[in-house]
């Protein structure tokens, strides 16, 4: 059977379009929160890989150390091409605020051998602590299934907001307000 490579081409087109659609539909129609919005954080344990001072011991971020302040995980892993387009918006919130009191923790969830968060850190200038969840703790007690997915925390520990995907410099910075 001869089939018309411009008719192919068309559908296949059609075929993306759809599905691209379909995924921005939570986007677009009712942002709905996770259940977890609302409650208080779940504490995790993870060892800094990069940027770690000024962070608890500078080796470990202790995420139940950080009540107090108004906290921004984000959640990514070295080989999501989406994460890194997002994390040079994390890291412009992440300047901004910090006088303010907003700590900024970027958690790899790369598996041990998957890639090098330190490296990726260092390669997109980042300025942001970078803890590496190898054991999936941290993902596991958030309920991430998406990368990136960003989780912001106010300074009395409740999540307040959580968004997968690609989040803007606006929507971030009006999340980190609700969080002050």
């Amino acid at each position: 059977m001869n089939e018309d490579p411009k008719s192919a081409l068309g559908a296949l087109g059609l075929v993306l379009v759809l599905v691209g659609g379909f995924a921005l539909l939570p986007r677009v129609f009712g942002k709905r929160e996770p259940a977890i919005v609302g409650h208080d954080t779940p504490d995790f344990t993870a060892p800094l890989v990069a940027n770690g001072q000024g962070v608890g011991d500078g080796k470990e971020v202790h995420l139940g150390a950080l009540r107090g302040h108004a906290v921004l995980l984000d959640f990514w892993a070295t080989w999501c091409e989406p994460c890194r387009i997002e994390a040079p918006i994390v890291d412009g919130v992440s300047r901004r605020w910090r006088d303010q009191g907003v700590v900024v923790v970027g958690v790899d969830t790369d598996g041990r051998d998957q890639g090098d968060p330190r490296a990726f850190a260092l390669a997109k200038g980042l300025s942001y602590p970078i803890a590496h969840d190898t054991s999936g703790e941290a993902q596991r007690a958030f309920g991430v299934e998406a990368l990136p997915t960003l989780v912001v925390i106010s300074r009395t520990g409740k999540i307040v907001a959580m968004r997968t995907g690609i989040t803007s410099s606006e929507e971030l910075e009006q999340l980190v307000r609700k969080a002050l």
